[in-house]
């Protein structure tokens, strides 16, 4: 057996950020418990990311898996750059192995964790997500996630069907810690890595205790996120969108002027109003191409957050429950 299959089957680590969720987390540890083989479920040693909680665990299963530890952080960060922290501390340690990273509230389902390492094991140079084949949010929100897709599609040419429930195999996590992208978004940021990955279908479960932190704006600056990290492709399909409108607009005024002086049924003053108008989304689309080379500009030359690098500012210390 080579070293990296050896590093691939020996253990499996499991990074969960959390916020407050002390509570689904202990319910999701008993339900690791209760589905997972102990054969595959002896292997686990569980991170915690405590993105600096306001609140502490009372009391946390203590025969879930192998080990369990809290990296606790030294001030709130986001869920996005939570997981980032966490997949920096796993890769700078001496060794690596396959890593699962799945939320606390128990919508990502412990039953799928051996589909997940089942499928990184089948492909093991690969990124493995879960792909949500069924959701149970409300219509509401089921509508509005398909305008996200939508969006991100048209905005940046990528399809982006998984959320942060994923296995990655010990090959790619130094890599991918040295990706800047995940910081602000982890699924965009595999995107734009330009490392192998692939989805599996699987089923999304219910929330395990508590209610949802995230809120309307939340989820529309998780949207905006996802879209950022591709910034370079958005930015481009923007710019010829405002040179098609620029053109077609540039048409429209050719063709308003040759009928003002042609057709003497157009009522006075239309014309002008109508070229008026038009002149206005011209500039606006110079003035919006103008400003998104100025931002692609800004962004190639900044220098750019590498979580590999720069993990440690945020860690306050690793706390070891078992």
């Amino acid at each position: 057996m080579t070293d990296q299959a050896t590093a691939q089957t020996d253990r499996t680590y499991i990074v969960i950020p959390l916020f407050n969720d002390w509570e689904a987390l202990s319910l999701l540890l008993d339900k690791i418990r209760e589905t997972v083989e102990p054969s595959i479920r002896q292997k686990f040693h569980f991170l915690i990311v405590d993105d600096c909680s306001v609140s502490n665990y009372q009391n946390l299963p203590t025969d879930t898996g192998a080990t369990l530890s809290i990296l606790r952080l030294w001030r709130n960060v986001g869920h996005q750059k939570a997981i980032a922290l966490g997949l920096s501390y796993l890769a700078a340690q001496p060794d690596v192995y396959t890593t699962i990273v799945m939320d606390s509230d128990g919508e990502d389902q412990p039953e799928d964790i051996p589909k997940l390492l089942q499928a990184s094991q089948a492909k093991p140079g690969q990124i493995i997500f879960a792909h949500r084949a069924k959701r149970r949010e409300s219509q509401l929100f089921k509508f509005f996630y398909l305008i996200y897709k939508t969006v991100f599609k048209l905005l940046t040419g990528k399809a982006i069907t998984f959320g942060n429930f994923s296995a990655i195999p010990p090959g790619l996590l130094r890599k991918l810690v040295n990706v800047s992208e995940i910081w602000n978004n982890y699924p965009g940021g595999v995107i734009r890595s330009r490392l192998p990955y692939r989805s599996i279908p699987l089923e999304r479960g219910g929330r395990l205790a508590g209610e949802s932190k995230m809120n309307f704006v939340s989820l529309i600056l998780h949207g905006l996120s996802a879209i950022s990290v591709l910034m370079e492709a958005t930015a481009v399909r923007i710019f010829l969108f405002c040179i098609i409108t620029a053109a077609i607009s540039s048409v429209a005024i050719t063709s308003v002027v040759l009928l003002r002086f042609t057709d003497q049924w157009l009522i006075p003053g239309w014309a002008s109003y109508v070229v008026f108008s038009l002149f206005i989304v011209i500039l606006q689309a110079f003035l919006i191409s103008l400003l998104l080379v100025f931002i692609v500009l800004t962004y190639r030359t900044q220098s750019h957050f590498i979580p590999a690098k720069q993990y440690g500012d945020f860690v306050e210390r690793l706390e070891r429950v078992y």
